[in-house]
């Protein structure tokens, strides 16, 4: 489910953009992870949910101990100087306690739960991640956890 408007070969920055989405939804090889971020000066902005570099790392650890297997998918990516906007689709299956979910800890109901998100990046001059906007609807989001 991925994709640019123009059917362009991806950039370089995408390419980095989908690769870190893949280590931090998976957890996996954090050295390399950190290779994508200024980890310094990342700046995360959320619905009602702002941190930094070690914020969103936690944040995904609380995805990946709540909902199993978690993964990502990118739909349509536009890119423009050092910005990427993007949809995101982060899955799985809710297996185990959410505890960072908006309205705090929340018991798993073993649905299948899809964060539908809309993403600008912001990168260095380096084509390292240094700034993110995240939009989500959260009552959706909600309702798919069981509480509304």
């Amino acid at each position: 489910m991925m994709g640019n408007f123009n059917n362009k070969p991806l950039s370089n920055l995408t390419k980095r953009l989908i690769r870190a989405g893949e280590l931090l939804v998976s957890g996996e090889n954090q050295k390399e992870l950190e290779s994508y971020f200024d980890t310094e000066n990342f700046r995360f902005h959320g619905s009602g949910f702002d941190t930094d570099y070690k914020g969103l790392v936690s944040f995904f650890q609380a995805m990946q101990d709540a909902f199993a297997p978690l993964t990502i998918k990118r739909g349509i990516i536009i890119e423009q100087d050092d910005y990427i906007a993007c949809q995101s689709f982060i899955e799985g299956k809710f297996v185990n306690e959410f505890t960072q979910s908006p309205v705090g800890t929340i018991p798993p109901n073993g649905a299948n739960v899809v964060f539908d998100l809309m993403n600008i990046f912001k990168f260095d001059n380096q084509g390292r991640l240094i700034e993110e906007w995240v939009r989500i609807d959260n009552r959706g989001l909600l309702i798919q956890l069981g509480v509304q």
